[in-house]
């Protein structure tokens, strides 16, 4: 008997995650200049940034002189806020992760409501993930100025709730992109089911974007991983990416599918958050 259900909790552990997700709508900024690309061929330019809640962190020494900052609000978040909308405003489509949707930390202000207001994108979404009330409200967020075609928000399996994708499709030349903005655990068991789930999603995509905070060197999220005969490819050579003053490990990536070409890609030399942001400009595959 105990060998029989053994044998079951195996199998049932290799039955895939479903998806748990809510259809939504981005907010759109009627402060920003709409304008449909839904025809137009030039590149799109991608970033994903871990931006640690507005915080600039350049010792490790600080996560602990300043790790108050995390709790309650200052001036100089405002101002770092300001040097990160200035840095987002060059690109498409922007994923962010570790934002604060409005709670006392970030003087209750929605942070991607503020880079998108401030950088003029025109649609904009945040994806609440841990809900501590007033305290804090953290999760992702999204800056596009390319209208979706749909948006969902997921939430992803793991030990410990909180972490979460924003999947959204969106319209490239008479195409579909279809684009994963992610933050995954930091427990390889927890992040293994994740790149599960996001598996799922991808499956039959032609043109896919997978990016975010991995949390983990690349061999780990894609070569050793569910990812791995997903035909997704990097979209740019590892290269580290924290903590942002002395950067040592590659936690950011920027997956893609055959069906897009790459044509630049950098890791972005800049000191706003703990994390160094990557930029990635994409065309469609000849």
């Amino acid at each position: 008997m105990l060998a029989r259900g053994w044998r079951i909790a195996q199998m049932e552990s290799k039955v895939p995650t479903p998806p748990r997700c809510a259809s939504v709508a981005p907010v759109v900024n009627i402060h920003s200049v709409l304008r449909s690309r839904e025809q137009e061929s030039r590149p799109l330019r991608f970033l994903t940034f871990n931006i640690q809640v507005g915080i600039k962190t350049s010792r490790y020494r600080q996560y602990v002189t300043k790790g108050w900052k995390h709790v309650l609000p200052n001036g100089s978040r405002s101002n770092n806020l300001k040097r990160i909308a200035d840095l987002v405003a060059g690109y498409d489509v922007v994923a962010l992760q570790e934002v604060d949707g409005g709670s006392l930390r970030s003087g209750f202000m929605n942070q991607v409501e503020y880079l998108a207001d401030r950088a003029q994108f025109p649609y904009w979404y945040v994806q609440l993930n841990r809900d501590l009330g007033p305290i804090a409200q953290q999760g992702n967020g999204l800056l596009t100025r390319v209208e979706p075609k749909s948006l969902e928000d997921h939430k992803l399996p793991g030990t410990i709730p909180g972490r979460g994708a924003i999947i959204m499709r969106l319209p490239y030349a008479g195409f579909e992109v279809l684009v994963v903005l992610l933050h995954l655990s930091l427990g390889e068991r927890s992040r293994h089911r994740q790149l599960e789930y996001v598996r799922q999603i991808i499956e039959g995509e032609e043109r896919v974007v997978v990016m975010g905070d991995m949390n983990s060197h690349l061999e780990r999220v894609l070569f050793d991983s569910p990812l791995e005969d997903s035909a997704l490819r990097p979209a740019i050579a590892e290269q580290p990416t924290w903590p942002a003053w002395r950067p040592q490990l590659a936690l950011d990536h920027v997956l893609i599918s055959p069906g897009l070409r790459i044509r630049s890609s950098s890791v972005v030399d800049c000191q706003l958050s703990d994390h160094r942001p990557i930029a990635v400009t994409l065309g469609l595959a000849s």
